[in-house]
């Protein structure tokens, strides 16, 4: 097993096991006891997890998780994306690779709907390319039966006099696994997919595809480094956590644009000969 995978491989369990966990913990939990900042941080640390979730999934997509076992490779990512968000992993796999060979453009569907397209209604066309009524079914059922189950147990242990209060196991779901799944989306909508594209309505080619210029430490936090997305379309064979050493090697060429904040500037590499001609 090569180091890389090795890797990859530790990460995508330490991810899985910490969403596990961390649900596990806050479904049982009474928010209204502990401090808002605390909540707060736990949403936030949820959305991270969630995120990180599509992320493992999306390296099981381009065959990187685990390339020695392909099939476990898939196997890990669609229970990543069956615990993200019910996401049929082979429909996911098929439209993401359509997204690579035609960025932005009527192939693609993850682009806008016309090349005019506002924010908002690219965020719609994002999202309902990876909603369906039956994965809509399956997760509604899952937050049901994680929200019963957790129910239950609360109530069993406030009747054997190791809990002092029943929870509201709904109220909990909705607020440890749906917002963060909704924040997760808007994450990886604005730093996967708007600010690396936008200027692709525009002009195509490889050329076109923006990176953040974020440091290391901060493109970790904004999209687990999805925000190096030129990077990523030029290397899709490279892991995630691969990315800010090729980034590092592209910087002396970046060119940032003075209307973003300084933390996340865009940053357009000059063509090559190649992409000239």
């Amino acid at each position: 097993m090569r180091p890389a995978t090795r890797t990859g491989l530790l990460l995508a369990c330490t991810i899985l096991l910490a969403w596990l966990i961390s649900l596990a913990s806050l479904v049982m939990v009474d928010p209204s006891r502990l401090p808002w900042q605390l909540v707060l941080l736990a949403v936030l640390g949820r959305t991270f997890l969630q995120t990180g979730l599509f992320i493992v999934g999306h390296d099981a997509m381009h065959g990187t998780l685990w390339p020695e076992r392909k099939r476990w490779n898939h196997r890990i990512g669609a229970l990543a994306l069956q615990l993200y968000a019910a996401l049929p992993y082979r429909a996911c796999r098929r439209n993401h690779h359509r997204h690579h060979r035609a960025p932005v453009s009527a192939l693609d569907p993850d682009g806008p709907p016309h090349p005019g397209s506002g924010v908002v209604s690219w965020y719609i066309r994002f999202m309902a390319g990876y909603l369906s009524w039956l994965q809509m079914m399956r997760l509604l059922g899952g937050w049901v039966l994680l929200a019963l189950v957790a129910q239950v147990l609360s109530v069993a242990l406030v009747n054997t006099g190791a809990g002092s209060s029943a929870v509201s196991a709904i109220s909990n779901v909705l607020l440890f696994y749906s917002l963060p799944l909704l924040l997760s989306s808007l994450q990886m909508f604005a730093f996967g997919t708007y600010l690396p594209h936008r200027q692709q309505r525009h002009s195509q080619g490889l050329g076109a595809i923006e990176s953040l210029n974020l440091s290391a430490p901060l493109s970790l936090l904004a999209c687990y480094h999805f925000g190096y997305h030129r990077e990523h379309h030029q290397w899709p064979d490279l892991a995630w956590f691969q990315l800010p050493e090729r980034r590092s090697s592209a910087l002396p060429t970046a060119h940032p644009l003075r209307s973003l904040p300084r933390c996340m500037k865009l940053s357009r590499p000059q063509p090559t000969a190649s992409s000239r001609s």
